[in-house]
């Protein structure tokens, strides 16, 4: 039973199940001020990209910048890879965001976001 579907580059959507598909990383930036006045959501970029994994090691990193196109001139995008387990996730969150034009704010906050590697 899907409840989500996720755009993925250069090939078709992916449907999946949040609980199979748990959200393991995030990262998102908006520039939602004004000389510390909030703006309305239509008046600026909204940056996200996600990691989220299945308990066979598969993940899925996807990225969705939603433009204001009016006010800021920038397209909305969206776009995600498949990755196999063992897979660099790290480098797919970098190409992933670099895809959509996402800040590096974004990128990194997401990066960080990621399971500790524990080291022995």
């Amino acid at each position: 039973m899907a409840n989500r579907t996720i755009t993925l580059s250069q090939q078709a959507p992916v449907a999946i199940n949040d609980e199979t598909w748990p959200l393991i990383a995030e990262g998102r930036y908006a520039r939602d001020t004004r000389n510390g006045t909030p703006l309305p959501q239509y008046e600026y970029d909204s940056h996200s990209i996600r990691v989220r994994q299945h308990a066979d090691g598969r993940a899925i990193v996807y990225g969705i910048l939603r433009g204001a196109t009016a006010w800021t001139g920038t397209e909305g995008v969206k776009a995600g890879e498949l990755l196999e387990a063992g897979e660099d996730i790290v480098h797919f969150i970098r190409q992933v965001g670099a895809y959509c034009g996402l800040s590096e704010h974004a990128i990194s906050a997401c990066i960080a976001d990621l399971p500790a590697v524990e080291l022995l």
